[in-house]
């Protein structure tokens, strides 16, 4: 039992029976915002926003005291690890993530370390605090993480990329050296969600998002093989042990059953995937979220609302041979959308949603 005053999103997340289907937005807080757009303006730069508690604090709770949502995510980036082993993160405008020293020989990663979250990411861990304080119960905080294999891609890269010409190469021409330099990330990973517990993160999430570019036999070995060492160890944590964790690959539509096995509690569903298929195959072992399009957003408040009923029905009714359905987008909320649609799509999941559930 919980003593917060929506506790939605964790029930379903713990398999019990709900009176409406939660929501949350990846990327809630971001740049579609006004009110997000002058915190950034305040603190100047992207960086400095993520690594300024109260002001990391205050984006997270912006979509929070607009729209109602059910859940709150840590206002932070996937790249915060790397950063931390001494990759030395910027943003560059109209490039995006770039790492000033990538990784580039076996060298470079016999060279890295495990960050001490509350020394190296402690920026991260006081955001947990100070968020779940001004929180106050209202609703979940969701803590993440950005995926071994996706880290590591970016590590290797340098940036984002197209191609991924860089890991690829490594895990074609010398996968033993890849396989090292994801030890090294995984492990850093799992201190680090352990320690957003320990600050106070009710939930965790792990984003895949370069995973669905491998062949099925290269992501069982170099992303999925990680990401289930990731849930084993959170969830052989008695400090984590109600803390649910959530998978989510993108373009990762066919390995729904293989990410179940990790024994996770949920998958994320980009807008790719059949809902009403993903629950034949998986619904009856974990909790699915998604997984509206989120360029639905940018359009206008009836086809939001459209798309919306179209999920909810395409997920349909909860029965006990089900583990449960949390609304969300497919991926990120993007810049471009409309902050009236989230009034509108927000209004009708939890509206439209109580009619699917007994």
């Amino acid at each position: 039992m919980t003593d917060m005053q929506n506790d939605l999103y964790l029930r379903v997340l713990r398999g019990e029976k709900v009176e409406r289907t939660p929501i949350w937005v990846m990327r809630q807080a971001g740049r579609y915002l006004p009110e997000y757009r002058a915190t950034r303006k305040q603190a100047g730069d992207f960086l400095t926003l993520c690594k300024t508690p109260e002001l990391a604090c205050e984006v997270t709770m912006q979509p929070i005291d607009r729209f109602g949502l059910d859940a709150a995510i840590l206002f932070s980036d996937i790249l915060t690890i790397p950063d931390a082993m001494g990759l030395e993160l910027v943003l560059e405008e109209g490039v995006g993530p770039v790492f000033n020293k990538p990784i580039r020989s076996q060298a470079d990663i016999n060279a890295l370390g495990v960050p001490d979250p509350e020394r190296e990411l402690a920026y991260v861990m006081n955001a947990v605090r100070v968020i779940k304080a001004e929180l106050n119960g209202r609703v979940p905080l969701i803590g993440f993480t950005g995926s071994p294999w996706t880290l590591a891609s970016y590590m290797v890269e340098g940036s984002g990329s197209k191609e991924f010409r860089r890991i690829k190469g490594l895990m074609f021409e010398s996968p033993a050296a890849a396989h090292q330099l994801l030890s090294v990330v995984t492990e850093s990973v799992i201190q680090y969600l352990k320690a957003q517990v320990s600050a106070g993160a009710q939930s965790l999430m792990v984003f895949d998002t370069w995973g669905g570019m491998l062949s099925t036999e290269k992501y069982q070995a170099f992303s999925l093989a990680y990401m289930a060492q990731v849930v084993s160890a959170i969830k052989s944590d008695p400090a984590c042990e109600n803390v649910p964790i959530v998978l989510f690959t993108k373009g990762g539509g066919q390995w729904l059953e293989m990410m179940a096995d990790t024994g996770c509690d949920g998958l994320g569903l980009d807008w790719t995937v059949d809902m009403a298929k993903a629950k034949q195959r998986v619904g009856d072992r974990v909790v699915l979220q998604g997984n509206m399009d989120p360029v639905v957003m940018n359009t206008g408040r009836a086809q939001v609302a459209e798309q919306a009923e179209q999920v909810l029905s395409c997920y349909g009714r909860h029965s006990k041979n089900d583990k449960g359905h949390i609304f969300n987008l497919g991926h990120g909320i993007q810049p471009f959308a409309k902050p009236d649609n989230m009034q509108a799509l927000v209004e009708t999941v939890q509206g439209q949603s109580a009619q699917y559930h007994d």
